[in-house]
């Protein structure tokens, strides 16, 4: 991943690249009885007797020589087919779709607990307030060293073996072997098992004066909802103005991003339109109900950002409603309709394209059959220098649309922002990249947190994080020497440079480690981040202007 360029040294292409996969799902249509219906159309195409692909299953089902399950030969040739298709298209076996859709789908059944193992065991970091390992007992910082008698400490087991054992049926319960700080042996507790809420919303809080920030990871089910009640929260703090961190977030469920656009547009904008093979439009329009139509909003995006996210950042461009800043998104500008099989596997077809209001497609150019190719595309953004220089972005003069505003957009490649803020790699030196790739950084963080674990689970405010973290002086200078003693050598200059991403970076982790959780990493991180800092910049000439 590295290589003698700084520039290589990013991670928001490591990100990137990371959401590359979920964003080939996107933006889908669940809808159970359109689903069926499209699946009884499939099914009655396929069994026209002039159909070769049937004919041919038929042949091999009543005459081949030995003996063929025919579930499983499907099973090998639907993926083939549908890889002919567009990349976004899909097809979803059994096994994969609960863990596919639980995402999105708000909730899981599960103990409680977020975790990591970043030393071969499982380390509790936080436990969800009044769920299940709460109610058993269970406290930040415990070792989970055994579940139900069996030993998994040191023993190398992957993490998702782990999350499978810790997860199951509401009602069932696990049994914990816990290593406790100061307690000789080990604890046992029983954890009846419960569901458990997953946040589209992974932080908003006031960033600033009357800012606030709002982080969506995600287009689930719940997000309206959570929007909604995080708007009000901030309101209720002062905030008239908005961050929307959009960075990263590969999508999700259409309606959704629809109800988050109705929070910021006017009644009768229109928010997306939706036109299938027949001509057939789908258009959705702001219905004025929305509680942010008067808050000054940043949205900020890059080529992680796509599809839902892309439909809300052009459906606020379009409208000239807020500030689009980032870099380019990714590009999607399909929608797939989830289709189910009896036997719980689901086709996710590509049935229409969707246009921002000003009638521009943001689908990036694709070869049906080339997914390869496709992913390769961001790649190309990079080796292109896209990351660091808006001039190395060409769009042609075909796809140039103007909005009501007279702000001129361009379709054909994702949401290209209004002001485009460059990655930045002005800190990161050779020996910020050792302490952060070798994980020293984060593993310095979970040592700190059990040293203190008594006044960070105190901690129930930012405020009261802010002042416990200024408190710690020699926060930088310890973890130094502790790098030293991990075999990394202080190098003086290079944490002269990057001592400011070091420290940011430091509490950042640390505050993920208090019931604050996500709120903990992003009020700590934002100072070091040149995106929300520009953000907070023109929100706050936006402010002056009025």
């Amino acid at each position: 991943m590295y290589n003698n360029s700084k520039r290589a040294v990013l991670f928001p292409l490591v990100l990137a690249l990371g959401v590359a996969a979920g964003a080939l799902f996107g933006v889908y249509v669940g809808r159970n009885t359109a689903g069926t219906q499209l699946r009884d159309l499939l099914m009655e195409r396929l069994a026209e007797p002039d159909n070769k692909l049937t004919q041919t299953l038929s042949l091999i089902e009543s005459r081949y020589v030995d003996p063929v399950s025919m579930d499983s030969l499907a099973e090998h040739v639907i993926p083939l087919l549908i890889g002919e298709l567009d990349p976004h298209s899909v097809y979803v076996p059994a096994e994969e779709m609960a863990a596919m859709n639980e995402p999105l789908e708000g909730e899981f059944d599960g103990i409680g607990v977020m975790f990591n193992m970043a030393t071969d065991t499982v380390i509790v970091l936080n436990v969800i307030p009044r769920g299940p390992s709460d109610k058993a007992g269970v406290l930040a910082g415990d070792r989970i060293v055994e579940i139900d008698d069996s030993l998994v400490a040191g023993r190398g087991i992957p993490q998702d073996r782990i999350v499978r054992r810790l997860r199951g049926p509401r009602g069932t319960t696990v049994r914990l072997g816990l290593k406790r700080q100061g307690i000789d042996g080990k604890v046992h507790v029983e954890v009846v098992r419960g569901a458990i809420p997953i946040r589209s919303i992974e932080s908003a809080f006031r960033i600033t004066g009357t800012t606030g920030y709002i982080k969506l990871g995600q287009f689930a089910r719940t997000t309206s909802a959570e929007m909604a009640q995080a708007l009000a929260m901030l309101r209720s703090q002062g905030v008239d103005r908005l961050i929307f961190d959009l960075r990263g977030n590969a999508g999700g469920y259409l309606d959704q991003a629809i109800a988050v656009a109705n929070e910021f547009l006017h009644e009768g904008q229109l928010i997306v339109y939706t036109e299938d093979r027949n001509g057939e439009q789908l258009r959705e329009y702001a219905t004025g109900a929305g509680s942010a139509q008067e808050m000054e909003v940043a949205v900020l995006i890059d080529e992680g950002s796509a599809s839902s996210s892309e439909i809300l950042a052009g459906a606020l461009q379009d409208n000239d409603r807020g500030t689009i800043i980032g870099r380019r998104s990714f590009g999607k500008g399909l929608v797939q309709q989830q289709i189910p099989f009896m036997d719980g596997s689901a086709l996710r077809l590509t049935t229409a394209r969707y246009y921002t209001p000003t009638g521009r497609s943001i689908q990036k150019p694709y070869t049906n059959g080339d997914g390869a190719g496709y992913e390769e595309e961001l790649w190309e953004r990079y080796r292109n220098n896209e990351f660091f220089s808006a001039d190395s972005i060409r769009f042609a003069d075909s796809l140039r649309f103007v909005t009501p505003g007279g702000k001129v957009v361009y379709g054909g490649g994702g949401i290209m922002p209004d002001i485009f803020i460059p990655a930045d790699t002005t800190d990161v030196t050779p020996y910020f990249v050792e302490v952060a790739g070798r994980n020293i950084l984060y593993r310095y963080t979970i040592e700190y947190a059990d040293r203190h674990r008594e006044a960070l689970n105190s901690v129930e405010t930012l405020e009261e994080l802010q002042a416990l973290l200024a408190g710690d002086t020699r926060l930088v200078e310890n973890f130094i020497a502790y790098a030293a003693r991990q075999g990394v050598a202080p190098r003086r200059a290079d944490i002269a440079r990057s001592r400011r991403l070091i420290e940011a970076q430091l509490k950042a982790y640390i505050g993920r480690n208090t019931r604050l959780e996500d709120t903990g990493f992003y009020a700590n991180i934002y100072p070091v981040d040149n995106v929300i800092v520009r953000a907070i910049e023109i929100l706050n000439d936006t402010q002056q202007d009025d």
